[in-house]
């Protein structure tokens, strides 16, 4: 059987140990329980914001090896321009136990090295040149991949229910800017209302989108191949849907010469 528990304070009751058992678990019983099925990644929130010599991490939940974190205020994280690719991560620091807790630190790190070892997660990326400003305002979709000066998301895993998945905000951008065309493809139109108005967007269904868009079927893609096809579906849509598909299947325009 199941119930659901509250303790009951009034005057003239002794305060027991389970009375406040029940209050300080449920909480915690209740997050993992909603989040268990989600991969490790970004839950919510923890959004970048750029500004003059610093980024801003906006407050979120991130699930890391199964364990839920809160973040419940903004850091801000200097930087400079070093015109080497560059990293912001979450680093999570081993188990500390003090006399009433269990602690679990983490610090927000600029690294070199781009790849997230088992104690890290990606937050975005970016490579700086001397001068330059650091901008997170994009041209159009494929813009978020630019090499130089550029706030990249792309690589930032969120969390699935399957698989980690894109940022939701790529996928929003692509929606709005999708939605502005002239296109009449039911794919297109389903996946775009998918993407503004679900929290995320399963990998799986982005990537049967690709493949029924392009007509190549379902195939696994990192997340930067995945930004390329959308740019291309986004292009196809706002040409009016004049694209070679042989063109999409082999990677882009091919020269024939004629004799």
């Amino acid at each position: 059987m199941f119930s659901h528990l509250y303790p009951n304070f009034h005057k003239g009751r002794i305060l027991k140990r389970e009375m406040l058992e029940n209050l300080r678990d449920y909480p915690r019983h209740f997050v993992d329980l909603y989040f268990q099925d989600y991969t490790d990644g970004i839950v919510s929130g923890v959004d970048v914001t750029i500004g003059e010599g610093h980024l801003t991490v906006g407050r979120g939940i991130v699930k890391h090896q199964g364990r839920i974190y809160l973040f419940e205020r903004e850091e801000r994280v200097p930087y400079e321009a070093t015109g080497m690719e560059t990293v912001l991560k979450i680093r999570f620091q081993e188990e500390t136990s003090l006399t009433d807790y269990y602690v679990y630190e983490t610090s927000y790190v600029l690294d070199q090295d781009i790849e997230s070892r088992q104690d890290e997660r990606e937050l975005g990326r970016f490579k700086l040149k001397q001068g330059a400003r650091l901008r997170g305002d994009y041209q159009d979709l494929a813009d978020m991949a630019t090499e130089f000066n550029t706030w990249n998301i792309v690589h930032v895993e969120h969390a699935g229910r399957n698989e980690p998945t894109l940022a939701p905000y790529i996928l929003r951008y692509f929606a709005n800017e999708m939605l502005k065309t002239v296109t009449n493809h039911p794919y297109d139109l389903a996946f775009a209302m998918q993407c503004l108005n679900a929290d995320r967007v399963e990998r799986g269904l982005i990537l049967h989108y690709i493949g029924n868009r392009l007509g190549t079927g379902y195939r696994e893609y990192t997340n930067l191949q995945i930004l390329k096809y959308l740019a291309r579906i986004l292009d196809d849509a706002k040409s009016g849907g004049k694209s070679s598909k042989t063109e999409w299947k082999t990677g882009g325009r091919q020269r024939v010469i004629v004799d």
